[in-house]
């Protein structure tokens, strides 16, 4: 503890002997004037005190030390009505008192702290709809009030029921505080249990003393800066030393959840306030002893009160209803995220044993088809007619086909990752259109590009990527091929930190979008296709941690889009200091410029 607050607490304790001393020597008006100086100074003190401790605080924790602040500067403007009266006026506070108002309502703040448990982590859901349950039990403590002693002070004056019922329903007040001091002391541990500990300390020296004031009026032994008013004054000065110590040596959150049933038990405490308002209703009509006029204003309190709390029961059933709707389209988002997940972790499955299966049968077939291919040429190397001459061609074709499918299935099943560098998808799919441009003129298809000139780089393999391209685009021109001609789209674009490709035909559309992926699916002849390409497509791009999909067009024809991480700005700076971009012509220019058969419509 700091310094300044050890002179503070000294100060306090000072003021608290002082107290003491003075019930003992003075006697008279100056014992009353020391006296409620004495406490208006402590309790301008603890307001203070907890006003810096607020500041410094965050979150549900500004707001705990903030009400408690409003609590003790109630506390405090209550006293400087005293003053008023006993110093300034030189006369006893009247019987009858509307400020009495003041000194019930300076609990309440503090029992709201209570409610918010800033030990305990809560999500801001609970805390907005705890704060409504907390208004209508705020509400409900004023009507109380209202009720039972308001009605003998301007409806029937009479100060013997008002002075009663004051007592009794402050002291409730006060019991239902320290009620729940205790149980945050019990269920708190630390630092909180400490503080808790110590508010609840204060408290009961604070309850007590009213208690022993009041049985001391009634034996007409008490007055003002009596031996009565000690322990009142130690309370006060107990707050200030709370205050100072928890600015000094804030209490840290603890790291468990709230117990799931506060949320409920609050939300039923609120609800009980109002079910109870006709029951007091009841009270005032069957209660004959009472006057007429206190009959009235407890009846037409009741019914206002009533519209008041409907009204907020209608506010936070409208809150309700809308973090319904929103948990709703929450549900919905993350079920249709978590169909999408299962289906491409089943693709992903589907790839990973098809790679181990076909991976092993094709190195196994290599070994036989070499041979045969060596037999062939030697066989077509020999002396032969021209009908067997052809036959063994006819055999050497076949050979070499079921070569090239091995040759297929093993870069299927390989799919190891390649060596990545900055990559423009632009100049990528431009790359790719110029490639498949003979292919185009001869099937009247026209193409239409639109790509952007200031995309991010994407960090990828050139030659995969590459490949990907012209795997979708030689599924397009297949597709428009079955109907005489088209055209095909081709746009890029940034969205959502992620560059897009899109390949966009107006041909028949795919007959299956969902399956096109999947390993040897294809709906072209036998001999056409086998059904390898686009899977292959969907391994690179997940490779990439990248995206694709296949959607049919309202209006006629397939979308496919594909979706990679752009790259940061400090990836980039990394990347481009010691690689340069790459765009790859030579490695197809090297295979013939053959674009793979993959269509799978």
């Amino acid at each position: 503890m700091s310094t300044r607050s050890k002179i503070w607490i000294l100060l306090a304790t000072g003021l608290v002997v002082g107290q003491a001393v003075a019930a003992i020597w003075l006697r008279g008006f100056r014992l009353v004037a020391f006296s409620d100086a004495t406490q208006a100074l402590l309790l301008l003190s603890g307001t203070l005190a907890f006003v810096p401790t607020a500041l410094a605080a965050q979150g549900r924790a500004r707001a705990f030390w903030g009400l408690m602040a409003t609590g003790v500067g109630l506390w405090f403007g209550y006293q400087l009505v005293w003053i008023y009266f006993e110093i300034y006026l030189r006369q006893d506070v009247p019987d009858l008192f509307v400020g009495d108002t003041v000194l019930f309502l300076h609990i309440v703040p503090m029992m709201a702290a209570l409610a918010l448990q800033p030990q305990r982590s809560q999500d801001d859901r609970t805390t907005r709809f705890g704060s409504l349950d907390f208004a209508l039990q705020l509400i409900w403590w004023l009507f109380l009030y209202l009720f039972t002693v308001v009605p003998w002070l301007y409806a029937f004056p009479d100060d013997l029921s008002y002075n009663h019922n004051q007592n009794v329903i402050y002291m409730t007040e006060k019991i239902v505080f320290l009620g729940g001091l205790a149980v945050l002391w019990t269920r708190s541990s630390r630092s909180w249990k400490m503080l808790y500990g110590h508010l609840f300390g204060a408290s009961l020296v604070y309850a007590l003393s009213s208690y022993l004031a009041n049985w001391a009026i009634e034996k007409h032994l008490y007055y003002t800066g009596s031996l009565y008013d000690v322990p009142l004054v130690l309370s006060m000065a107990w707050f200030t030393g709370i205050a100072l110590w928890a600015r000094d040596m804030p209490p840290k959150q603890e790291a468990v959840r709230a117990h799931k049933g506060h949320g409920v038990w609050v939300a039923r405490l609120g609800m009980m306030t109002i079910f109870s308002l006709p029951l007091f209703a009841g009270w005032a009509l069957i209660d004959l002893n009472s006057p007429s006029q206190v009959q009235t204003f407890r009846l037409l309190l009741t019914l206002s009160t009533m519209m008041l709390m409907g009204s907020l029961v209608f506010l936070k059933q409208h809150l309700l209803d809308r973090e319904l709707l929103s948990l709703l389209r929450q549900s919905e988002e993350s079920f249709d995220s978590l169909q999408r997940l299962q289906a491409q972790l089943v693709q992903s499955e589907k790839l990973a044993s098809l790679g181990q299966l076909v991976g092993g049968a094709a190195h196994e077939l290599n070994n036989p088809l070499t041979a045969m291919l060596g037999y062939s040429d030697l066989l077509s190397s020999t002396q032969l007619d021209d009908e067997q001459r052809a036959l063994a061609l006819k055999i050497d074709q076949q050979v070499r086909r079921t070569k090239a499918l091995v040759a297929s299935l093993l870069n299927f099943a390989k799919q190891v990752p390649g060596e990545k560098s900055p990559l423009d998808m632009s100049a990528l799919v431009q790359t790719a259109l110029k490639l498949c441009q003979p292919q185009l003129r001869t099937r009247n298809i026209e193409i239409q590009a639109k790509l952007a000139s200031d995309l991010p780089p994407v960090l990828g393999d050139s030659t995969q990527l590459l490949q990907v391209c012209l795997h979708i685009g030689n599924n397009a021109l297949h597709a428009l091929e079955e109907v005489g001609g088209g055209a095909l789209s081709i746009s890029t674009a940034m969205e959502a930190g992620s560059v897009v490709v899109e390949f966009s035909d107006n041909g028949p559309g795919a007959r299956d979008p969902e399956r096109v992926f999947d390993p040897f699916y294809t709906t072209r002849p036998v001999g056409k296709g086998m059904g390898l390409g686009l899977s292959a497509c969907y391994g690179i791009v997940q490779e990439h941690k990248g995206r694709i999909v296949c959607e049919n067009r309202p209006e006629g024809g397939a979308v496919f889009r594909i979706e990679l991480p752009a790259m940061n700005t400090d990836a980039r700076a990394r990347q481009s200091a010691s690689t340069p971009p790459v765009y790859p012509l030579a490695g197809l220019a090297a295979a013939g410029g053959h674009v793979p058969s993959s269509d799978k419509r």
